[in-house]
């Protein structure tokens, strides 16, 4: 590889560090492992000192951060691994090629741990599909999820996607898997004793990827062509055959492997020296052993290599050639490579001559730390001083362009953040397993554990306006909301991933967005009893004009103890009552309509009350289960408009609602008040309903009945009639009509 022109992202004072630690200057090979894990991609040096103060105890917790996913038990010896991660900057430069390797990626960050990869989620981020490059990008990106994600055979089953100008340079694009296991079945990125050996599994090593890890740490550049060569290249048929080869062995020759790790971001530097370092051992690798399907590459290009759909095995040196033959049986190269070693070394060697010798802790563990200037951003004192007049700068731009009620929600069903997502999830095979108990149109998700009457719910939630418009509330609202979208499905939460999508950290204002983000997300973890398994930091995310909104991204999973519970948000039959719990304020800061009319994120981001947030949940849980209640949606982006459309589109019902009068219909219609939810119950039972709720401190209203096919709403002298074929086909066309 021609390395003109590359720039390593290492300081002097990290270079210095470097000599330091090996004693002498580093050679060609040396210096590229620690751009590569020294990196933020690979390293978390700017976030690793505010990321520590994250909970991630818990009594269901059997593996938390360190580990290629999280896992968390479910109870009769069953387990789910999970994880998040980002695959943005390789994705605005190749958009399908991006997003397909950022899938496979994360199934085999899941098959590490020993599990099956069983769903698969996604979280998008784009600018408003008014241009070309966006279209082709957005497009891109999900024909890429879509064409490895059905090829391989897990089904994608969840995600979410927003549009805002903040990403029109750099798109965001996470990916999440989780997979299966039995507890007693799981395994670590270990090597175990010296003698064991490094048998590499997959596909051959090409030149795609190289430096793809430091590339994702740095700004985009615009130059995109020159960043091409770090983008990976995937191929879901191997991957297939990866998944299912990992599966065989694991079941079949357990007592000959040790462990096993992805090689993801990094390649073959990451993997030997995290599994080495992670057991206080060594390794030795020869390059010339490793399959290969370019000519003349170079140690350095075979060590920083990120092509895709390769695993690194840790095997018995008794039984490996066993483990050899069987995975080419299968169609897949197999090769020992190296071999374990006492020596705290990494010593890479290309036949007879050594190319490379450095401790893996230098490489893992040494990097140093960066604890960046924070500074509030004078952009905030603007955001809170507009919160007071938020409302009636929004009343009044409504009455100067005579703007009806009906006007507006039919508006805000067709804009792309609010409108449905069919046009993506009908790109997914969402079914693939047979296992898919609730499909991507739900609050979350729900898969069956195999053979049994449980299931997992799994969700991604994030709002970057919330978290633009104050930092702190609005990661714990984005904690919050992922939960309350589990619970609203009969769900318990056990536990949550995360990718947290910045700017540049250098930017003392930034630094503040992610630091109080992170102490956001620790009080509502800590509240609502939820550890945080691990999870991706995702930094640099800018183009040449701006930096990205804040984006924290929260992956969640909760279990549902009998499927036949399961709770939707469509509303179900004529006559049945509905019942708003918890309580609206004027709260239209940073709020979807706000969006909608100025096409800003203006005002503050809503209060929201970590206990009464608690309280409502734990009531939720208890009425489902309980069997009270019919239906059931959180209230969020858009308020109860959007939740009253929205869940008589997906019954194909109507409803006719009376609001009190103590509030404006503005305010009743789109406010973005936190912890609500809309309930539909029968008639005989809303008594019942109405009378727990008091108990239990939760303030109800009953607000309407179902009927018929239209939507009705009165307060007092003030009417809204639409009928449901007209809010259907706007909620629907809202990204196709763009698209087609």
């Amino acid at each position: 590889m021609n390395r003109e022109g590359i720039n390593l992202a290492l300081t002097n004072i990290e270079l210095q560090t470097i000599k330091n630690l090996l004693k002498k200057e580093p050679n060609e090979v040396e210096r590229g492992m620690f751009e590569v894990m020294w990196s933020e991609h690979c390293s978390y040096k700017n976030s690793k000192p505010l990321l520590k103060e994250l909970p991630s105890k818990g009594e269901n917790v059997i593996q938390g951060p360190g580990e290629n996913a999280g896992v968390i038990s479910l109870g009769d010896g069953d387990a789910v691994a999970f994880k998040i991660e980002s695959h943005n900057h390789p994705s605005a430069i190749e958009p399908y090629q991006g997003a397909s390797t950022g899938v496979g990626g994360i199934i085999r960050d899941v098959i590490s741990m020993g599990a099956r990869p069983t769903a698969l989620l996604n979280s998008l981020r784009f600018s408003p599909l008014k241009t070309k490059r966006t279209r082709y990008l957005f497009g891109g990106v999900v024909s890429g999820i879509g064409g490895y994600g059905n090829c391989v055979g897990v089904p994608t089953v969840a995600g979410e996607v927003y549009f805002d100008p903040s990403y029109n340079e750099n798109p965001l694009v996470n990916a999440m898997c989780v997979g299966t296991l039995k507890e007693d079945e799981l395994y670590r990125g270990e090597t175990g004793s010296p003698g064991n050996l490094l048998l590499l599994v997959g596909s051959k090593t090409g030149r795609d990827g190289i430096l793809g890890a430091s590339f994702a740490s740095e700004a985009l550049s615009g130059d995109n062509a020159s960043d091409r060569p770090s983008v990976q290249v995937g191929d879901p048929f191997m991957g297939k055959l990866l998944i299912e080869t990992c599966q065989n062995l694991l079941k079949t020759e357990s007592s000959a492997i040790v462990g096993l790790q992805d090689l993801g971001a990094g390649g073959l530097v990451s993997a030997a020296s995290e599994m080495a370092s992670k057991s206080d051992m060594g390794v030795t690798m020869d390059v010339s052993q490793v399959p290969l399907r370019e000519e003349n590459m170079t140690p350095y290009e075979i060590m920083l290599s990120e092509s895709q759909e390769r695993m690194l095995f840790i095997v018995k040196e008794s039984q490996v050639e066993r483990l050899r033959d069987k995975v080419k049986e299968l169609g897949l190269d197999a090769s020992v490579i190296g071999e374990v070693i006492e020596e705290k070394k990494l010593i890479v060697n290309n036949r007879d001559i050594t190319v490379a010798n450095v401790p893996p802790r230098a490489l893992t563990d040494n990097v140093p730390e960066k604890l960046r200037e924070i500074k509030f951003p004078q952009y905030l004192t603007e955001q809170w001083k507009q919160e007071p007049q938020v409302s009636q700068k929004l009343q009044t731009m409504i009455t100067a362009n005579n703007y009806s009620y009906e006007n507006l929600i039919i508006n805000m069903l067709n804009s792309p953040n609010i409108g449905s997502k069919q046009w993506i999830y009908e790109q997914f095979d969402y079914t693939v397993g047979a296992n898919t108990v609730k499909a991507p149109k739900s609050n979350a998700s729900v898969v069956r554990l195999k053979g049994k009457n449980k299931g997992i719910a799994i969700n991604c939630d994030g709002n970057s306006r919330y978290v633009y418009a104050d930092p702190k509330r609005g990661a714990k609202i984005a904690v919050c909301e992922a939960s309350r979208n589990l619970v609203t499905t009969g769900a318990k939460p056990l536990g949550l991933t995360n990718c947290l999508n910045f700017g540049n950290p250098e930017k003392p204002q930034i630094y503040y967005q992610l630091a109080n983000t992170i102490k956001g997300m620790k009080e509502a973890c800590e509240t609502l009893g939820i550890p945080v398994t691990g999870g991706n930091v995702s930094l640099y995310n800018e183009g040449e004009n701006e930096d990205i909104k804040p984006t924290p991204v929260i992956g969640m999973v909760g279990l549902v103890e009998d499927l036949s519970k399961i709770m939707s948000a469509d509303f179900k039959d004529e006559g049945d009552m509905l019942v708003l719990l918890g309580e609206t304020y004027e709260e239209l800061g940073a709020s979807e309509l706000g969006y909608l009319l100025t096409e800003k994120t203006i005002g503050r981001t809503p209060e929201i009350d970590l206990y009464k947030e608690q309280n409502l949940q734990e009531f939720i849980l208890k009425i489902i289960n309980s069997e009270l209640v019919k239906s059931c949606d959180d209230l969020s982006d858009g308020g109860l408009a959007v939740s009253l459309t929205k869940s008589c589109i997906l019954g194909n019902i109507g409803c006719t609602i009376d609001l009190p009068t103590d509030k404006s219909m503005l305010t009743w219609l789109f406010s973005e008040s936190q912890s609500r939810v809309l309930v539909s119950v029968s008639s005989d039972k809303v008594d019942s309903l109405v009378e727990l709720a008091k108990k239990d401190d939760i303030p109800s209203q009953v607000i309407g009945t179902i009927n018929e096919s239209r939507l009705s709403i009165t307060k007092g002298d003030e009417e809204i009639n639409l009928g449901i074929n007209d809010l259907k086909n706007s909620w629907e066309g809202a990204i196709p009509w763009i698209m087609d």
